[in-house]
């Protein structure tokens, strides 16, 4: 029995971080769909209940995601079962996918199944692998396991639930996944996990991010192109055209050009991986890729209606930016040596800031914010580009 039970785990290689496999990329298609339903939702419910409505939703697609890619450090895909846990698993993201923008109407009950059932099955299928292999992780799966349904319970009860009712339960089961790694998972009678029990192989997981986040800004692409081609060609849409891939490749730079690399080599050489894995990859990427969403938002919103912004719109293609520094700003900050985050990134926050307190003074419109808010985002990647060349001249 062992010996088929280690089998479903990876071999780790201390040369080198644990490759992501072709069926963990299969996998993450289902997640290009839903962001995409996240972006398509947020623009159709462009209002503070939308907002928090799609926020919900957002942070459950997120938690599905990284919970499975935690799983997958351990897991060797290239095994039968594995590969099946991921197929069934992409069956029930389609299915939760496929619900979002009914989310909170008649498909309440399809999503909160889908999501329950996703959470829980493969964490008791974690169980089942680590038995009499990895006894600690074993446990800290049977703490997990016990966490998660509890709040599958809170989001069938939700799905069950009509109006505020099941946003207040919603809430309530995500606030017990959020705050499950901040508690160690303690269960009465199991005790509580500890940083030095999540052995990950950091390289893996940082790689796992970095492909996320290459399909957000890959739904951010589909968006624009796709909002262009059905649109006159005429000087503002093809300038709103411009703009958006522009901010587009600016996104792509500030967290690829050095950020992302960094950050992996320093969780690879790490003494306690799991330690940053929660808080870098499990939380701060949280603000990532909600920036990329609500820029995709922003992005059609100035594609359609390059001459007009209301507060909604400005709150989007003001806000997607901001968020997207943040989350860099933060991530850079706990995966580097920094004393502060960097000042590049803090001074593009401001700039929003002051392009924010003007927008409605000056009456700019949706391709003047655009513009503004891409040109930010181009003058951060540029100072941080030759801020690091700078410090890396004297090392030749």
């Amino acid at each position: 029995m062992s010996t088929v039970v280690r089998s479903l785990l990876r071999n780790r290689n201390t040369n080198g971080h644990g490759r992501v496999t072709m069926v963990e990329l299969f996998f993450d298609l289902v997640f290009v769909f839903a962001v995409t339903q996240l972006s398509h939702t947020l623009l159709a419910h462009l209002s503070l209940l939308g907002a928090l409505q799609t926020l919900l939703l957002f942070l459950a697609v997120w938690w599905v995601w990284i919970y499975t890619s935690w799983c997958t450090n351990w897991l060797d895909p290239d095994t039968a079962p594995v590969r099946l846990l991921l197929f069934a698993l992409m069956l029930g993201g389609l299915l939760l996918s496929s619900a979002l923008p009914e989310a909170f109407g008649e498909r309440g009950l399809l999503f909160a199944a889908a999501y329950a059932a996703m959470q829980v099955g493969r964490t008791l299928f974690m169980v089942v692998a680590l038995r009499g292999v990895h006894p600690t992780l074993c446990r800290n799966f049977l703490r997990i396991a016990v966490w998660l349904m509890v709040s599958g319970a809170l989001w069938i009860a939700g799905g069950l639930a009509d109006g505020e009712a099941r946003f207040a339960w919603w809430a309530g089961a995500l606030l017990i996944e959020f705050f499950g790694p901040v508690a160690f998972f303690w269960v009465p009678g199991l005790g509580r996990s500890s940083i030095g029990d999540w052995d990950v192989d950091g390289g893996h997981l940082a790689e796992r991010c970095g492909l996320f986040v290459i399909i957000a800004l890959g739904e951010s692409i589909l968006v624009t192109g796709a909002t262009f081609a059905g649109l006159p060609l005429d000087a503002s849409h093809t300038a709103a055209f411009v703009i958006a891939f522009v901010g587009s490749v600016a996104m792509w730079w500030l967290y690829f050009d050095s950020g992302a690399e960094r950050a992996s080599h320093r969780i690879a050489h790490a003494a306690d991986p799991g330690r940053q894995a929660r808080m870098a990859y499990t939380y701060l990427h949280l603000l990532i890729v909600a920036g990329i969403i609500v820029c995709a938002v922003a992005d059609e919103i100035v594609l359609m209606h390059p001459g007009h912004a209301d507060n909604a719109g400005i709150a989007a293609i003001l806000g997607g930016p901001a968020l997207y520094l943040l989350g860099n700003a933060l991530f850079k900050w706990t995966t580097n040596d920094r004393r502060t985050p960097p000042l590049s990134h803090l001074a593009g926050l401001v700039l929003l800031l002051a392009t924010a307190l003007a927008a409605r003074p000056l009456h700019l419109s949706a391709l003047a914010l655009g513009g503004a808010t891409t040109a930010i985002l181009v003058l951060v990647a540029a100072w941080e580009w030759l801020a690091l060349r700078r410090v890396a001249r004297p090392a030749h």
